[in-house]
């Protein structure tokens, strides 16, 4: 379906019948849905090769769109060890992320090779399976207007330098570039640099403000570089450890 993500400077986990429902409260709209095997970021550049009917006929969709602003979809991880299937619903996690389509290259025999950048957090109540290509109805999912504390901040920034630093031998920086001073920002970019598999990536997505997902993810970090001190060729120094599924 796809190959891992490339970055840009952009309570245990629930399926999609479960969790809070905050969000009911705002407007519920309808996405195209293109579900996928690893967590999107706001923020986090995929590069994705669609082959499968389904999603060949949503990209077909989002290119009669105009404006190219509004290629927009959906996408939530399928649950480990799960495919979509008529009961697809029942597989994917319920929070995900909107992205936007900014590159595509169409080939010869159909299939594309598509660039999507991911916008901002959604939550999925249910998923149309019937068309041509799944329709999600879903509803925005807002973060937490709650101050973060300039200790954090500092401790999240020296954790994840003390990471790269450690990386320098074993494998290529994660990240290229100044870290984000926004605090929300910097949030979605230590979660999608971080070394973690599936459910702990759907965690940090689904924390409810910033200051909780940079608390998460430098905990998260300090246990990695506490195990790399120990096995220094550790294979969850990989920083996308989850599997992608044909689409």
């Amino acid at each position: 379906m796809g190959s891992p993500p490339r970055l840009r400077s952009a309570a245990r986990l629930r399926p999609v019948d479960e969790g809070r429902d905050d969000s009911r409260d705002a407007e519920e709209t309808t996405v195209p849905m293109f579900p996928l095997n690893t967590v999107l970021f706001p923020g986090l550049s995929i590069s994705l090769r669609v082959f499968e009917d389904r999603y060949r006929a949503l990209v077909h969709h989002l290119l009669r769109v105009e404006d190219p602003e509004q290629r927009v979809f959906g996408s939530v991880a399928i649950r480990e060890g799960y495919e979509v299937g008529d009961h697809g619903n029942q597989s994917l996690f319920r929070v995900g992320c909107k992205a936007r389509m900014t590159d595509i290259e169409a080939h010869e025999d159909g299939t594309f090779d598509v660039t999507a950048t991911g916008l901002s957090r959604m939550e999925l109540h249910r998923l149309d399976t019937g068309g041509p290509f799944p329709v999600g109805h879903v509803t925005d999912r807002t973060e937490d207007d709650v101050p973060v504390a300039p200790e954090l901040l500092e401790r999240s920034r020296a954790t994840f330098t003390a990471y790269r630093q450690a990386l320098a031998e074993i494998r290529a920086d994660p990240y290229a570039g100044t870290l984000p001073r926004d605090p929300t920002y910097l949030s979605w970019t230590l979660a999608a640099c971080a070394p973690l598999p599936l459910h702990d990536r759907q965690h940090l997505l689904e924390a409810d403000d910033a200051g909780t997902r940079l608390g998460l993810v430098t905990d998260l970090l300090r246990s990695e570089l506490r195990a790399m001190n120990v096995i220094p060729s550790l294979p969850a120094t990989e920083v996308a450890r989850t599997r992608w599924s044909p689409n």
